[in-house]
């Protein structure tokens, strides 16, 4: 008699049911898994065998034929192992037909019979509940990543025989309890006090981790810029609950959890070395995997050297700058990733590095100082609100022992602007802006009006600066974070003037 057994897929970053049907079949003994799985799906066959008969328990000298439905879907990776092997114990009259009612079985088996780590529990989990289910067995190590998601009974499952035991009644696995200590945050920055000198650079970064905007440091080699981006995450606010989530969801999918760490709750910061291809940056390959993008949704993607990155892998970050998502279209069908990410890039402003240094001569001919600059096109540099210069630090403020502030006072100030924005944010259509720097056309029309000094600074600024309609609307953003820090209901001109200090002045010359 045909048994069925639930599992789950994963596509993109949301969880496919898969039903795991599992009968016998007239012909020699062996093992036929059909429902488009990949090379992983179909060594299920050795495996399965092997750890059912390590479980002590006799695998059918039959036929076998197991159909994972719906067969649209491609099935990749070791997942089925554990319902597939569940199904054929069923099937050999181990076990009853309703033990598995309401239940999702997800794990990939040793030869031993033990249950290894899969990837993509979250979003699994997830769609568990969604559809009804009740229970889950998971891989042990990956319980705690299950039980993020409530009203969902998890149990650890650490080998075929154990889970054998469990439905047969003679030996219970305990549900799993999760525990506080998951919630604590993981990820220790440099700290802004250790930085010497920069303030025009630390003011910057406040305006920019306060709105959520996007930075491009300029200056000459060994002046501090990786330093300072390094710097950043530590004052950056807390991320909620639901911003924790979303971005565990995506690296559960991409596999990249650290071991011990269910739920990721300090802000993401990527740092890709300047030669990775398209793929690695926006994602993509045969069956498309987040990108560094995604890797950084909530958090910070910092691109050191900035002009030394590919002019193509520059360019596709354009529309995922814009949009908060990353569209990856393929023959197959197409998936969308998540990749609200705010960009910090760090350049020399020349190849020698020294061009404008105060102290070093440049040995770049004009020409060259051009050509290196314009590397990075002009709807890029659109698109960063934030240009800053970072000077040479003299040795005074070097070898002095005076420490400026602490991230933990700067990150402060952040959080209170931040939650100036929420509450701003939480009435009408702008409930899905989190932050400054994710204002619409509209939400800008109506948060950032000017008063009429600042409307004739404006003016002045857009004929002489050559602003285009996008740099208009970022340095309304940019006033709105500068205003929400200093506590002010109105967009005062001394705000403007800041947010205009902050444009492009040696870039593209």
């Amino acid at each position: 008699m045909l048994s069925r057994v639930y599992s789950c897929a994963v596509v993109g970053l949301e969880g496919v049911i898969i039903e795991v049907e599992v009968d016998y079949t007239n012909g020699l003994p062996g093992v036929t898994i059909v429902g488009l799985p990949d090379a992983a799906v179909q060594e299920s066959r050795e495996r399965v065998q092997t750890a059912v008969k390590n479980a002590g328990l006799h695998f059918p000298r039959h036929r076998i034929v197991v159909n994972l439905a719906p067969a649209i879907v491609r099935k990749e990776g070791p997942a089925y192992d554990l319902p597939i092997a569940l199904g054929v114990i069923i099937l050999a009259d181990y076990l009853s037909h309703d033990v598995v009612d309401q239940t999702l079985v997800v794990g990939e088996l040793s030869l031993d019979g033990s249950v290894r780590h899969t990837r993509g529990i979250l979003p699994m989990a997830a769609t568990a509940r969604a559809n009804g289910y009740k229970r889950m067995f998971v891989p042990e190590v990956d319980a705690p990543e299950a039980a993020l998601i409530p009203d969902l009974e998890i149990y650890p499952v650490k080998s075929l025989a154990d889970l054998y035991d469990h439905l047969s009644g003679r030996r219970l696995i305990q549900q799993y309890q999760p525990t506080d200590n998951i919630l604590e945050p993981l990820f220790i920055p440099t700290d802004f006090s250790e930085i010497k000198g920069q303030e025009h650079v630390k003011r910057a970064l406040e305006v920019a981790a306060a709105g959520g905007h996007n930075v491009l440091m300029v200056g000459s080699p060994g002046a501090g810029k990786t330093l300072l981006a390094r710097a950043l995450p530590s004052i950056l606010p807390e991320m909620s609950i639901e911003e924790s989530l979303d971005v565990t969801r995506i690296y559960s999918v991409a596999d990249q959890l650290p071991a011990g760490t269910p739920l990721l709750r300090h802000r993401p910061f990527r740092a890709p070395h300047h030669t990775i291809s398209h793929a690695g940056l926006v994602g993509g390959g045969n069956i498309p995997k987040p990108g560094e993008i995604s890797l950084a949704h909530r958090g910070v993607l910092f691109l050191d050297e900035f002009p030394e990155f590919g002019t193509r892998v520059l360019e596709v970050m354009r529309q995922p700058m814009e949009d908060k998502i990353v569209t990856i279209s393929r023959a197959k069908g197409s998936l969308t990733f998540s990749a609200n990410f705010q960009l910090l890039a760090a350049m020399n402003p020349c190849p020698c590095g020294y061009y404008g240094d105060s102290q070093k001569p440049c040995t770049c001919a004009p020409a060259m100082v051009t050509k290196y600059q314009k590397r990075i096109s002009g709807p890029l540099l659109d698109r960063i609100d934030i240009h800053i210069e970072v000077p040479r630090v003299d040795y005074e403020k070097l070898s002095g022992n005076r420490l400026g502030e602490t991230s933990e006072s700067i990150r402060q100030r952040v959080q209170s602007a931040r939650d100036i924005q929420n509450k701003r944010f939480s009435i009408g259509d702008a409930k899905d802006i989190v932050c400054n720097a994710d204002m619409r056309v509209g939400e800008v029309r109506q948060f950032c009006a000017l008063q009429p000094e600042g409307q004739s600074l404006m003016r002045a600024a857009m004929s002489q600066l050559n602003l285009s309609a996008r740099a208009y609307h970022r340095i309304l953003k940019l006033s709105r974070t500068i205003a929400d820090l200093a506590g002010s209901e109105e967009i005062q001109s001394a705000h403007l003037a800041e947010a205009l200090q902050y444009r492009p002045k040696i870039m593209m010359g």
